[in-house]
């Protein structure tokens, strides 16, 4: 088999017409026969170059609104013949169907319809039928056809025409073709995750074309990728490329603050995806303040994270932290300058919160497919189970403990005092270890627990935390409720004097 091939003709049918001036311009002075149709072809010929209408082949017009225009064997044949098939030739000649070399395709815009808010019939006009028809077949055949299946791709036919002058090898026809089956296959998710927005079918398919490979995975031994449009989430104003921990503790960061994000200032600090520093105050410097100071060892090397403008006086106080990344809806210009003297610390300003409804993760050899935890504990979810009722600052404490909790690794005790993180414990086996960690943690950076409030992710199976919790001077508890002993904590409660509000809902996270 030949495995080089010179293209001679062409058929091209595109929805963005950006680029493809000069494609035609050189597929014209390669003297490559052109196809076209609708648009394109009127596209071509007001370039004032020859092109061959789809349906003089056909000898049918575009019929039913332009949904059938290359639906037929004289174009599919052209397409799909193989050239090593003595047969097919014949059926070629028999028939007076014409070879196509090159296909150019770049299908309907589906997902941009989706995205923009198109009616549901916009939306259903805007599945392309013809081209995904046409990237398919040439891309099957990529032993004889060249296929360019997107916008994105133009600049490398036109590289490829420019370097070897019409002629492709069978790598290169292979490599479009597996762009092509990427193309199609996206495609697809787009239209079937459209149509079962509601989940009613039990299926997964997962989708990306935008991949960014990274130094290396959660070790350096280890490859890794990110897939995903992390632009259309950040802006990356400064600093080193993100690695793939940085990515996960940007995800921790911006799921933890998006429960503060219509708050006063608020200031959150990450290690390893937990807080290990919070606080909402008056402004945003006095907030950072806090926040560091709930556990400045831990600060070095983390992750920073403001619902506020970043402004001057604040930079001025980060600037003296070692932080791998900080992000902020927005930088003033000076607090940016300050911030971007080390050269490495990574600057993200965040354009909105809107993050999936879904989470996936691999699991055994499958995945496991969830719900986002979107349930923030609120007041009017609060129901008092002890003698003693909290106070209104200590309510507020314990929804403040609450939203922490949520997004700290399973087993964990917060605890916290005026809108301040004081200490938590993370990631423990039982939950009476989380409790000791983050009282221990408490003590070494010289916190007063007198007076403050402790949530739990889950419920308290026995009376032992809140009895360590009361001789640590905690006052009031917050926790989902649950167990069959629950009555166990509430009378321990009742005989201390502290306060316990359950709210029927579990914060696990694993």
């Amino acid at each position: 088999m030949n495995s080089t091939k010179t293209i001679q003709s062409a058929l091209i049918s595109v929805f963005h017409k950006e680029g493809l001036e000069p494609i035609v311009k050189k597929l014209n002075d390669l003297g490559v026969v052109l196809y076209s149709t609708g648009g394109t072809e009127k596209f071509i010929k007001d370039l004032g170059i020859d092109v061959i209408a789809v349906e003089t082949i056909t000898d049918y017009p575009s019929i039913f609104g332009g949904r059938v225009k290359t639906l037929h064997p004289k174009i599919f044949g052209g397409i799909l013949n193989r050239s090593e098939e003595i047969e097919d030739q014949k059926t070629l000649q028999e028939f007076k169907i014409p070879q196509i070399d090159l296909v150019i395709v770049d299908l309907y815009p589906f997902e941009k319809t989706v995205a923009d808010g198109g009616s549901h019939q916009a939306i259903i006009e805007k599945i392309d039928i013809g081209g995904i028809s046409l990237i398919r077949a040439a891309a099957k055949n990529f032993n004889d056809v060249v296929c360019i299946s997107s916008v994105n791709q133009y600049a490398s036919l036109l590289n490829l025409l420019e370097e070897k002058q019409g002629a492709t090898d069978i790598a290169d026809r292979q490599k479009f073709a597996a762009k092509s089956f990427a193309t199609s296959s996206h495609y697809d998710t787009a239209i079937f995750n459209y149509f079962n927005s509601k989940e009613e079918l039990p299926a997964l398919r997962l989708s990306s074309n935008e991949a960014k490979v990274l130094r290396y995975g959660e070790n350096p031994h280890q490859k890794g990728y990110f897939f995903g449009d992390f632009g259309d989430l950040f802006d990356q104003l400064h600093g080193k490329e993100l690695s793939y921990n940085n990515l996960l503790d940007v995800d921790a960061a911006l799921t933890l603050m998006s429960e503060f994000k219509d708050n006063e200032p608020t200031f959150a600090i990450l290690k390893h995806n937990n807080a290990c520093g919070l606080a909402s105050r008056e402004s945003l410097v006095e907030a950072y303040r806090d926040a560091l100071a709930a556990d400045p060892v831990s600060a070095f090397g983390g992750i920073l994270i403001a619902n506020k403008t970043i402004d001057v006086a604040t930079a001025k106080e980060i600037q003296s932290l070692f932080c791998e990344v900080v992000i902020a809806p927005s930088f003033e210009e000076e607090a940016q300058a300050i911030l971007s003297v080390k050269k490495n610390r990574i600057l993200l300003r965040q354009k909105h919160w809107n993050l999936p409804e879904s989470q996936v993760r691999t699991a055994i050899n499958g995945y496991l497919v969830q719900d986002r935890d979107s349930k923030t504990d609120l007041a009017e979810d609060l129901k008092v189970v002890t003698k003693k009722a909290p106070t209104t600052a200590e309510t507020e404490d314990l929804l403040f403990a609450s939203k922490i909790c949520k997004h700290t690794k399973s087993n964990t005790i917060v605890i916290a005092k005026n809108k301040q993180l004081i200490a938590s414990g993370t990631g423990q086996t039982s939950r009476v270890d989380a409790l000791n960690q983050a009282i221990h943690k408490a003590k070494s950076f010289d916190f007063d627990l007198k007076g403050s409030v402790m949530a739990s992710d889950a419920f308290f199976p026995f009376p032992d935390c809140v009895e360590i919790g009361d001789h640590a001077g905690i006052v009031s508890v917050i926790q989902p409720g649950g167990s069959i002993k629950d009555e166990l904590s509430i009378e321990y409660c009742d005989g201390a004097g502290m306060s316990m509000v359950m709210t029927g809902t579990r914060h696990f996270k694993h």
